[in-house]
Parts: C-alpha cells; sequence; structure tokens
C-alpha cells in the first residue's frame, strides 16, 4: 500500500484536475448556448433555400446556374474538413478526420484526392496523409459570414474552372450537446432535388412566379446559397465542438471525482492501519516494560 505522503499528493492532484475540468465545462456550457441558438435560427433558411434552388437549378443548362449542377466524371476531388484548434473534445476532431481518410482511401480511391483544413487540428494530422493545398485556423475562432465567403468563392471557382470535379464539405453536425453527427456534405456539384418513391420531388406541385428572369434569379442566388451552406457548416462545427467538449469535461469531472472519492478512502484505510499499528507498538512496549 502507497504510503500517505504519496496519497495525499494524488488527491492534491485529482483534486486539481477536476476542478479544471469542472471550469472548461461551464466555460463551453456558456459558449454552447450562444453557438446553439445560432446555428438553430439560422438552418431553416438554409435548407429551404438549398431545396429551393436544387429544385430551380436543376432545369437550367449553359453557362448560368447550370455550370454549378452540371455533373461530370469524378477524376479530382477536393474535401474540406472542419476540424477545431484545440483539444480536449472527446472524438470531436478523431471522427472527422476518419472520415476524411475513408473518402481518400475507401471512396475516391485511385482518384486525385485534395484537403483543405479549417482548424489546426485536423491541419496537424491529415498534412502527414494527405496533400494540403490550403489551411485556415483563424477562421474556427472566429467565423464569420464573410470570411466563409471568401473560402466558398474560391470553392466555386475551383469548380467552374475544371480543377475540381467535386467538392465535399466534412464536418460535425450538431443533434444536442451529447450527440454530434458527422456529415460528408457534397458541395459542388450542386446535388438534384430528391424524388419520392413516385419520382416527385418535394416540390413538384409548387409552381413559381419569376421576376426578373430565371436564369438571372438563380445567377444570382446559387453563390449566396453556396456560401450560406458553407457558413451553416462551420457554424454547425463550432456549436458541436463546444457541446463535445463540455460532455467530455463532464464526463471527466465525475471520473475525477469518483478517483478522488477513492483515494480518500485508501487514505483514510492507511491512515487508521498507520495509527492501529503505532497503539498496537505501544501496548507492546508497555507490556514488555511491565514484564
Amino acid at each position: 500500500m502507497a504510503n500517505l505522503k504519496e496519497i495525499r499528493s494524488r488527491i492534491g492532484s485529482v483534486s486539481s484536475t477536476m476542478q479544471i475540468t469542472s471550469a472548461m465545462k461551464m466555460v463551453s456550457a456558456a459558449k454552447l448556448k450562444r453557438a446553439q441558438d445560432a446555428i438553430t435560427a439560422m438552418r431553416p433558411y438554409s435548407q429551404k433555400l438549398t431545396e429551393l434552388l436544387q429544385n430551380l437549378s436543376a432545369t437550367l443548362d449553359g453557362d448560368t446556374g447550370g455550370k454549378f449542377s452540371k455533373q461530370r466524371e469524378v477524376n479530382n476531388v477536393l474535401v474540406v474538413a472542419i476540424t477545431s484548434n484545440r483539444g480536449l473534445a472527446g472524438a470531436f476532431n478523431t471522427n472527422v478526420i476518419k472520415a476524411v481518410n475513408t473518402l481518400v482511401s475507401e471512396t475516391y480511391s485511385g482518384k486525385k484526392v485534395d484537403m483543405i483544413a479549417l482548424g489546426k487540428k485536423g491541419n496537424d494530422i491529415l498534412k502527414k496523409t494527405g496533400s494540403i493545398i490550403e489551411n485556415d485556423n483563424q477562421i474556427i475562432d472566429t467565423p464569420t459570414f464573410e470570411s466563409s465567403s471568401e473560402i466558398a468563392e474560391k470553392l466555386m471557382d475551383f469548380y467552374s474552372e475544371g480543377k475540381y470535379d467535386k467538392i465535399i464539405v466534412v464536418y460535425n453536425h450538431f443533434r444536442n450537446a451529447a450527440t454530434q453527427i458527422v456529415l460528408k456534405e457534397q458541395f459542388l456539384p450542386i446535388l438534384p432535388p430528391k424524388v419520392d418513391e413516385e419520382g416527385k420531388n418535394n416540390d413538384s406541385e409548387t409552381s413559381y412566379i419569376f421576376e426578373p428572369s430565371k436564369e438571372e434569379i438563380i445567377e444570382e442566388l446559387i453563390p449566396k446559397s453556396l456560401k450560406i451552406q458553407l457558413f451553416k457548416a462551420l457554424r454547425d462545427s463550432v456549436a458541436s465542438e463546444h457541446g463535445a467538449r463540455m460532455t467530455a469535461m463532464h464526463k471527466a469531472t465525475d471520473n475525477a471525482t469518483e478517483l478522488r472519492d477513492e483515494l480518500t478512502l485508501q487514505y483514510n484505510k492507511a491512515r487508521q492501519a498507520a495509527i492501529t499499528n503505532e497503539i498496537l507498538e505501544i501496548v507492546g512496549g508497555a507490556e514488555a516494560l511491565a514484564g
């Protein structure tokens, strides 16, 4: 059994760790509320705009909206990996990196795959195994529509110039504080509208009146929709990061509390045993003197 000094030292160390993890949990909980409100408010607009443009752009050809919805043979792929700049968030970053590696080694095996890493943790690992053409860590700490728009414009230029045939964004989708789901979302080309079992799409019964022409509207709205799509992914990832870190720090705090309690019990038993031994030695010594 470890001596009392060693156990006391371990109790102090575990207590300090518990204070740190508890503080980090509270900080993440405060940040999560703001991030959750932001992504919850943005999702309905983003989803409806995406559905609308999928239906309308699918009817266009040529160099207007159709250039972003035209499907072509996939030879060159660009993967945008969104991770965090800091760790201590459970499997948050690991899950994104695994998904990216699966795309590279399995889904697009034999194709040329490049990557853009948004976040330090993803960049640190993926640069060892793949080709990263760009890295941006600052956008993760302070995601704004302006900064995400710059990246979205680059992605649109890459696709329209024919440099890449498919662009995929991989990120954590926020469901709740305890659950984050890794999504591999196709950014370009724009996916065709979803159809039901009867072969009809969701907006098949909807009639639209266009003013000005449909082509002008789509040409203006498709870039805006893609910018919003990437901004939504960034906000989703930020909310997921805070949720994952809050959950991880909550579990770490619980584990530290349990370990501290076990060490305290062990310390009390060792102290009791030491006191008992001292009493026995005193009694033995007294009996020896009396004899």
